[in-house]
Parts: structure tokens; sequence; C-alpha cells
């Protein structure tokens, strides 16, 4: 166990998580390099609140949360909830202590239909964690089962259907629905609204919105779309080729960015006033290989703020003012 401070539920350090690449020979495969999809991360979310991850798609972001809950097997680095170290827990192949902090702790996947068995109705797919987990007698499955339909909002005669009688939104409410049958502490919301459409993502973002305020729950929440993100989430990471490289409260990060690839991404928000002028912050080049990411600064070829230094060593991320963290060399100056 180890001691956390004051409200925070999650801890992750130096967390790196990297995928092997082989080329295939006249006989065997040898591996040529690593996919450096998460490297050397680190960040706390304290206990209510909602985290998001932004980030161009590559960037990390997916792969950094399924590791956090070992869905992928962490390269290195520690992961710490409530106190628990995650990784040796899943490690010690202990079963009482894994379907424990399984409870605990649950994920939102970002495709409905795909993350639902299609055979299987939406009763089975709720009960199902009560088969595996048995915190609760038999004999309360279905009552909790139509307890967790109405709480989602949808109806009982829903659960003898199957998933593909769903619209995507009605898929994504069973989705919940499941992720909340073990009655977790922690969700991470895998881009839960991409594939809605846009007047069914408020509906499942108050949705989120109140079971947080209901169950005290505490969110990681992954999206493209930063308008969402700034309704919903408390603090934001900027994710950049495999790591954080600006975290802030979200009305900071959003009033006073401070990286220029936050900026970028700020700047390409729709705006709410028909005819508004846009300046929109167009960015150069592509996103360096995570096969072969710079030592020096990994923004650098994309970046038209660079000094001499950021070619010679990499930035770390700091906390420039109270909260606000950035892994950039002029981080302290407002750059226009």
């Amino acid at each position: 166990m180890k001691e956390l401070p004051k409200n925070v539920v999650l801890e992750v350090e130096h967390l790196k998580k990297l995928f092997p690449v082989f080329e295939k020979g006249i006989l065997f495969s040898h591996q040529t390099g690593s996919i450096h999809a998460c490297d050397n991360v680190s960040f706390k979310v304290e206990k209510g609140k909602t985290l998001g991850l932004v980030g161009e798609s590559g960037s990390g972001k997916t792969t950094l949360a399924k590791t956090i809950l070992y869905l992928f097997h962490p390269t290195s680095g520690q992961v710490f909830f409530e106190g628990i170290d995650v990784f040796k827990t899943f490690r010690s192949k202990n079963k009482q202590d894994i379907l424990s902090l399984r409870r605990k702790m649950q994920y939102i996947f970002q495709d409905p239909y795909s993350s639902l068995n299609p055979r299987m109705t939406v009763a089975d797919i709720i009960m199902e964690p009560y088969q595996i987990h048995r915190h609760i007698p038999k004999k309360e499955w279905p009552i909790r089962m139509y307890e967790l339909l109405r709480l989602v909002g949808l109806e009982d005669y829903h659960s003898e259907r199957y998933p593909h009688e769903f619209s995507g939104g009605q898929r994504q409410r069973v989705c919940i629905a499941r992720a909340l049958a073990v009655e977790p502490e922690f969700l991470i919301a895998d881009e839960p609204v991409s594939s809605l459409d846009v007047s069914i993502r408020a509906q499942i973002l108050n949705l989120l919105g109140d079971l947080q305020s209901k169950f005290n729950l505490t969110y990681i929440y992954i999206s493209h779309d930063l308008s969402t993100v700034r309704h919903i989430c408390d603090e934001v990471a900027v994710m950049y080729l495999g790591r954080i490289v600006e975290l802030a409260e979200v009305n900071e990060l959003f009033e006073s960015p401070r990286h220029p690839y936050t900026k970028a991404l700020i700047s390409a928000v729709p705006t709410s006033k028909p005819g508004q002028k846009s300046n929109r912050i167009i960015l150069p080049g592509e996103v360096p290989s995570p096969i072969n990411p710079p030592l020096y600064c990994r923004f650098y070829p994309r970046c038209k703020y660079h000094i001499p230094i950021c070619k010679k060593k990499d930035p770390k991320l700091e906390e420039i003012l109270n909260k606000h963290y950035v892994s950039c060399f002029r981080g302290k100056e407002k750059l226009d």
C-alpha cells in the first residue's frame, strides 16, 4: 500500500508502454524496433473529479488508458489506485484481489456495438458481471439489472432485446449500465460519444455527469472534441507522441494555454457564432515516427516558437503556475 496525497484516488508514475516491431526473415522474425505508444507519463486524479485526455489520433490516449487498467501489460512504471499497486495486484494472480480491484475500475469503450456480444440479450450482458464477481446474491440479479436499465434511461422491456436492435446512443447506455453493474469507483470513458449523432451526445454526457454526482465517481474522459472536454472535465491533459505536454485545470488550459501544441488544438475548436472569423493555427509537417521519436523536444519539427535548446534537450513536464504543468522550454512565456 502507498499513502496517496489527500483526495487523490489514482496516481500514475513514469508509465511506459512499448509495442515491439518485427520484421519477417526467411525462417524467423526479428525485432527491429519499438513503438513508443506511451512514454514516461505521470499524473494524479482526485476523487470525484474528471480528467480529460486530448490529442491527435495516435498520441497514445487509449494505450495509456488501457495500460492503467492492465488491459495492456506495461513496459515499466507504476499505477496506484487508492494506495493499491495495480500492476503488482494483477501480476500476483490472486483471483480475489484481482476481482476486487476490477470491480473498482471499469472501462467504457469507444464503439458500443463491437464491445457488446451480439448473441447475448441486454439482460445477459448486464448480469454477466454478477456471474463473474458474485458480489450480490443471485436472487437480486434481475432486480439490480432492471434498476440499472432505468438508471441509464432505458425501459424494462429493453432487457430482452439484442444489441443490433438498438440505436448507437441506446447501445452506449447499455455499456454504461454494464460498467456500473459492479458498483465501480473509477471509470475510463474512451471517446464514448464520438460515434454518436450530435443530438445524442449531450444526452450521454449529461448522463455521465448525473451518475458522477449521484455515486461520486471519478472519470478519465478521452476525446477529440474539446468542446465536450470543456463541458465535462475538471482538469485536462494534452498528449503528443506518447507524452503529456500540458496539464492544467480546464478553464486555465483553455483561457491560457502555454504549449504551442495546445494552442493549435484549441484554435481548431469551431466557433459558436456564425460568421465569426477563426484564427486557426495550421501546424506544418507531420508527427514524427513513434518508432524512432526525437531525443530532443518531440514537437520541435512542427513548432514555430522553437529556440536552440529545443533541439538539444528533452523538456520535462514542470509546474509553471499553480496546478499548471507544461513540457516546454518557453512554457513560462505567453506565446502569441
